[in-house]
């Protein structure tokens, strides 16, 4: 019997997961995949929204708000990549000013500090790649870019190393509740008894409680962004990040750059039926780059190295849906679409708090607060290098040439507490494979050292695990 069982190992189910391995409780992380991160977490934008654009006194609003101040500390504590780079919201119409004195008032009712608005010209002299068209900006200094997928990882390890269990690989096919407690029953034939259940199940949150039979179910819409990433020697195109004004859809097609040095484009806006569906299309990604045009006009295709596309969990109700449900002991955290990942730490201690009183669960003496990251070589020095490869002989061996990215590295990613099992897993953690040969020549190396250091056969790694093997069999 565990005393609380998290469902969806997103950057929301691991920030619950790290705020309740704080107390002296035992909690479990369930999710459908072979990793954490592997849905929304690994496909956003990776902005942490300063807050000005949610209607006040929504959960939206609060929680971003909150979460947004914690971001310096929680990086610092987990270290994952964050930087607070600001971020301008252009206007192309001297008729469309009032709109972002709106926004401006909204923000600060929010609660945001730093806001201002600039004409065109003091935006170019910031922005000087910013179109000749826009006239005005609201300008959010305290706007920043994290990684939310090494955010994700980050704390999970945590959450991990302060003995919360995480069980990958299994779907929740059914809860049943009882005066015992909650039944949650997996895929893999398992049940685990729980006391308190949390859901966190992203896009799938609605199916996750209505299968409980609830009378008011909760409906979560999935809405496809398309993206395009961008070489890192556009990354000059940018520092600040640039969205055009908002629409119904959401906050409308960026240009950011990312805390690689990459410049990520999109997403457009869909709502679709299959919430599997995560295909690009070349309308949506025409759409995407043709509406980021708008924003910065040298932008060039040539520069595109990769696309992807990311579901959104959009709650039908148009606002986050956090708290105990109908059914006592139950607690929903979904609907959690943007700006999601900036709220997360802040939804985290709230709901962490609550659960925590409920089973009248004291803190840790022990809790260990900081997690240190995978050194990044292509970030030293010379001689931070050097002293790297006199510990361990295996920094000094590249696998990855685009990115930079050593042999100790790889090794260090999979033998971590959650560590990697597969090439994906590895290039979350490593960025092996990210840079401009999408993994094209570093591929095989990396598949010897995961079946090396896995003790798996070549024909056993995956892409992303089940069902995405790479090879099938050896040639003479």
């Amino acid at each position: 019997m565990y005393d609380v069982l998290i469902v969806g190992a997103g950057v929301i189910g691991c920030s619950i997961a790290r705020e309740l391995s704080r107390y002296q409780l035992s909690v479990a992380v369930v999710d459908k995949e072979n990793d954490v991160a592997m849905g929304t977490s690994k496909a956003n934008s990776g902005i942490v929204h300063a807050g000005f654009d949610a209607k006040t006194g929504t959960n939206k609003a609060i929680y971003n708000v909150l979460g947004a101040r914690m971001f310096p500390k929680l990086a610092e504590e987990l270290d994952f990549p964050y930087r607070r780079n600001g971020a301008l919201v252009l206007c192309f119409d001297e008729n469309s000013k009032g709109e972002l004195i709106e926004l401006l008032e909204q923000g600060k009712r929010n609660g945001v500090s730093g806001l201002s608005i600039l004409d065109g010209d003091a935006v170019r002299k910031l922005e000087p790649n910013v179109s000749d068209k826009v006239v005005a900006a609201l300008y959010a200094e305290t706007s920043a870019i994290a990684s939310p997928y090494e955010m994700t990882v980050a704390l999970a390890e945590n959450a991990a190393t302060n003995g919360v269990e995480f069980i990958l690989g299994s779907q929740v096919k059914s809860i049943l509740n009882s005066k015992n407690g909650f039944e949650v029953r997996l895929s893999d034939n398992r049940s685990l008894w729980t006391k308190i259940v949390i859901n966190c199940a992203g896009v799938y949150a609605d199916e996750i409680y209505n299968i409980m039979k609830v009378s008011r179910p909760i409906n979560i819409v999935a809405r496809k962004g398309e993206y395009v990433l961008l070489d890192k020697k556009c990354g000059g195109l940018t520092d600040k990040t640039l969205f055009q004004q908002p629409t119904k859809m959401g906050k409308g097609v960026l240009v950011a750059p990312t805390t690689h040095g990459n410049v990520i484009v999109g997403p457009t806006a869909e709502d679709i039926p299959d919430k599997s569906d995560v295909d690009t299309t070349v309308e949506g990604l025409n759409a995407a780059f043709g509406t980021a045009l708008l924003s910065v006009p040298s932008l060039s295709r040539r520069d595109i190295i990769t696309q992807f596309a990311g579901l959104r969990a959009h709650s039908t109700e148009g606002d986050f849906v956090i708290g105990e449900s109908e059914i006592q002991n139950f607690f929903n955290v979904a609907g959690i679409e943007s700006p999601g990942l900036s709220a997360a730490p802040a939804i985290a201690v709230d709901v962490a708090e609550e659960v925590a009183m409920r089973l009248n669960a004291k803190k840790k003496t022990n809790f260990v607060a900081r997690r240190k990251g995978i050194p990044c070589f292509a970030r030293m020095s010379d001689s931070e290098r050097k002293q790297l490869i006199d510990k361990n002989p295996l920094y000094g061996k590249i696998v990855c040439r685009c990115e930079n990215v050593t042999e100790g590295e790889i090794v260090d990613s999979i033998r971590r507490p959650l560590g990697a099992t597969d090439l994906d897993g590895v290039k979350r953690r490593t960025r092996a494979g990210m840079g401009r040969c999408q993994m094209g020549f570093c591929t095989p190396r990396i598949m010897e050292i995961l079946s090396r250091e896995l003790g798996k056969d070549m024909t056993e790694i995956t892409k992303n695990g089940k069902g995405s093997h790479v090879v099938v069999g050896r040639t003479e």
